[in-house]
C-alpha cells in the first residue's frame, strides 16, 4: 500500500541555520500521526513544506505517490492544510465561506451544500451558519477553518496545533471529527503541545529536535526503545529530547 506521506532527507535553513535537517518521516495510509518536538524543533516548517507553502532546500516529499515538489497541483488536490491561526474571510458566514472554498476546489455546488451542512452540524455550527465569522470566538473560527479544510474530502489532513486555545467542549468536537475521518479512511499528521492528546489519539508518534527525527513509532515502540515499559508519553518525550521536567 502506498504511504499517505513520505518525507525523505528534508532540509530547510533560514539565515544559515537549519530549521529542518535531513528529516525522514513516513505516515501510513489510514493513520493519525503526531509530530512532536520542543518549541523551535522544526514542526511547523516541516508541515508548511508538506503543504507546498514553503520550498525545501533539499529532500523529497510525496503524498500518496504524488510528488509535492514537481507535481504540486495534483498533490494539493488531495491534502488539506490548517494552520494554528484560523484564516477566514470574516465578513462571510460559515456557509458562505464553505461554499467559496468548495468552489476553489471545483466541488459541485450540490455536493458542496450537502457537505457544508454535514460539517457544520457535526461541529455544532449549523445554528450559526448565517452569522458573519467576524463575531465568532476563536473556537468557532477554528471549527469553521477546519470545516473549510475538509470540504473537498482530502485524503491527507495537515494540522498545525489544531487544539490550541480551544475549550474542552470544542476540543472534544475537533478530536471526534479527526478520529472519524481516520476511521473513514483519511490520514492525519498533526502537531500538538498537548502530549496527552497525542498519547490517546495517535497511531504513531514522531519526535523531532533541532530539525532531526530522534524517535518514531507507536507508544509501545517508544517505550521499548527507552526501556520504560509503563512510561507516559510525557516521560518519554522528556527523556528523548533531554528536556527537564
Amino acid at each position: 500500500m502506498t504511504d499517505a506521506l513520505s518525507i525523505r532527507g528534508l532540509t530547510k535553513s533560514f539565515g544559515g541555520k537549519a530549521a529542518v535537517d535531513d528529516l525522514t518521516v513516513t505516515v501510513r495510509a489510514g493513520e493519525l500521526y503526531a509530530l512532536l518536538g520542543p518549541n523551535g524543533a522544526g514542526k511547523t516548517t516541516t508541515l508548511r513544506m508538506v503543504a507546498g507553502l514553503l520550498k525545501p532546500d533539499a529532500g523529497e516529499i510525496s503524498v500518496f505517490g504524488r510528488d509535492v515538489l514537481t507535481d504540486s497541483a495534483a498533490a494539493k488536490q488531495i491534502i488539506a492544510w490548517a494552520p494554528d491561526e484560523p484564516m477566514l474571510y470574516d465578513r462571510l458566514t460559515p456557509l458562505e465561506y464553505l461554499e467559496f472554498v468548495a468552489g476553489l476546489w471545483g466541488v459541485a455546488p450540490a455536493t458542496a451544500q450537502a457537505k457544508a451542512e454535514e460539517l457544520l452540524k457535526w461541529l455544532g455550527l449549523w445554528d450559526n451558519r448565517a452569522e458573519r465569522c467576524e463575531g465568532f470566538s476563536r473556537g468557532m473560527k477554528q471549527k469553521t477553518a477546519l470545516a473549510g479544510a475538509l470540504i473537498h474530502d482530502p485524503q491527507l489532513l495537515i494540522l498545525d496545533e489544531p487544539l490550541t486555545g480551544l475549550d474542552a467542549a470544542v476540543a472534544r468536537q475537533v478530536k471526534d471529527l479527526l478520529l472519524q475521518r481516520v476511521k473513514d479512511g483519511a490520514s492525519v499528521i498533526l502537531t500538538t503541545h498537548i502530549l496527552e492528546v497525542a498519547e490517546r489519539m495517535a497511531d504513531r508518534i514522531g519526535i523531532i529536535q533541532n530539525g532531526r527525527l530522534v524517535a518514531q513509532g507507536t507508544l509501545d515502540e517508544l517505550r521499548a526503545r527507552t526501556g520504560e515499559g509503563r512510561a507516559t508519553l510525557e516521560d518519554l518525550f522528556l527523556e528523548l529530547t533531554g528536556a527537564e521536567a
